[in-house]
Parts: structure tokens; C-alpha cells; sequence
């Protein structure tokens, strides 16, 4: 095998579903914001953005998943991660794609194709969420999960917290469990949480749970203005 021709293919093919992710993103972010008193102002920026160089963290989440495809044999990988893209684009969720992967590459582990398939999701989607905030200003976000019998304890104390991105939580540790380090909704093993950024604060039902400095408080919306982020009050 090419291994320089590989490594090319690897690299080529996560930045192919990468940028599938960034498009259609901005399908959302673009609703959002015909419903925002500064919707103007976001589209426009969204279309620059999406006319630009993709930001740095969305290149390191293209390297992530390029290791990962270079971590199975070239012919599967090329099957694979065209499966995992046509299947996104459908609507299937990343445990059910890890399910087809196993079906249809036995000889993989299931530890695998889970891990495969959620990253091509959760945490891209989670990467380009957080780069796009950041290029627009918008410092916070809400954890949401998928509010169902499977939520794991440390992430349901999570669901509809306001987290700020340069501030990740240790769910485990709020939740006296062995902890995992800090990180954002839907960048840990098996989670399927979201982050939906907070563009406008009549979005928010207050008082409202507000993550800080290490513990989650109960907050009126005059004290959260107080650390919200001054580009984006209206």
C-alpha cells in the first residue's frame, strides 16, 4: 500500500465530511437567526465565515478523524467513511450508524465502530459549533441531551445548564464520579448531548442553571447580564 497516497485519502476524506458538517450547520444557525434581534448581523457573518478558511479547530478535528480512518486498512476506510457520510446526511444517529458498521465489517471491535461513527458526529459537529461561536462572539452555550432513559447521571445534572465555551465542565466530577476531565457537550465517549448556543437571552426560561468556576448555581437573568457577553446583550 501508498502510505503517502493514504495518509493523503485519510486526510482528504475527514475534511469531506468535516466541511458536509459546516454546510449544513449553518442551516441552523441561519434559522436561528431570522428569529434573533441581531439576525442581520449573524447571517452576514455566517456568510463570510462559510466563504472563508475553516478555523483552527475545525483543521484539528480533520486531523482527529483523519487518524482514525488511518487506523483501518485503506479499501475499508474509503467504504467506510462514504457510508458514515451518505448515512449522516440521512438522519441516522451515530449509534445507530456504529451498528451498520459492525454488520457490514464484522472483523472490526464494537468499541470501534462506536468510536468511528461518533466522532464523524458528535464531536465534529460539536468542534465546528464551538468554532463558529467564537468567530461570532457568542461565549455561551446551552447542554442539551437527549432527555431519555439512556442519559447518564452526570450528564442529565447538565441538560439546559448555560455553559460558557472557555469554561468546560467535569460532569463526573459535579456528579461525585470518577472523573473524565473537562469538556463540552457531546465530546465524550457514547454521548449523544448537544450544544446549542445562546444568541439571545429571551431564548432562556429564568432563573436558568448557570455552570462557573468549577460548580452550577441558580441564576436570575440580571446576574447572568452581568457575565454575558457585552457584544451580544440586547
Amino acid at each position: 500500500m501508498n502510505e503517502a497516497w493514504f495518509v493523503r485519502y485519510a486526510e482528504a476524506a475527514a475534511m469531506k465530511m468535516v466541511t458536509h458538517l459546516f454546510t449544513d450547520a449553518g442551516r441552523t444557525w441561519r434559522q436561528a437567526a431570522k428569529v434573533n434581534s441581531q439576525g442581520r448581523m449573524i447571517y452576514e457573518a455566517l456568510q463570510r465565515e462559510l466563504q472563508g478558511p475553516l478555523g483552527g479547530a475545525v483543521v484539528a478535528q480533520v486531523r482527529r478523524n483523519a487518524e482514525l480512518i488511518r487506523s483501518v486498512p485503506a479499501d475499508i476506510a474509503r467504504e467506510m467513511t462514504e457510508h458514515i457520510m451518505r448515512r449522516s446526511f440521512e438522519g441516522l444517529r451515530a449509534s445507530d450508524i456504529a451498528q451498520e458498521l459492525l454488520s457490514l465489517y464484522p472483523h472490526i471491535s464494537e468499541v470501534k465502530a462506536n468510536l468511528i461513527a461518533r466522532t464523524e458526529t458528535n464531536k465534529t459537529a460539536t468542534a465546528l459549533t464551538q468554532s463558529r461561536s467564537e468567530i461570532l462572539g457568542i461565549r455561551w452555550y446551552r447542554w442539551r441531551t437527549s432527555e431519555d432513559a439512556r442519559v447518564r447521571e452526570s450528564h442529565r445534572i447538565m441538560d439546559k445548564v448555560l455553559v460558557a465555551w472557555d469554561d468546560p465542565p467535569s460532569p463526573e466530577e459535579l456528579a461525585h464520579e470518577r472523573s473524565y476531565g473537562h469538556y463540552h457537550a457531546g465530546c465524550i465517549f457514547n454521548c449523544r448531548c448537544y450544544p446549542e448556543p445562546l444568541i439571545d437571552l429571551d431564548f432562556v426560561q429564568w432563573p436558568c442553571k448557570v455552570y462557573r468556576n468549577g460548580a452550577i448555581r441558580l441564576m436570575t437573568r440580571k446576574e447572568f447580564e452581568a457575565i454575558w457577553s457585552p457584544s451580544m446583550a440586547g
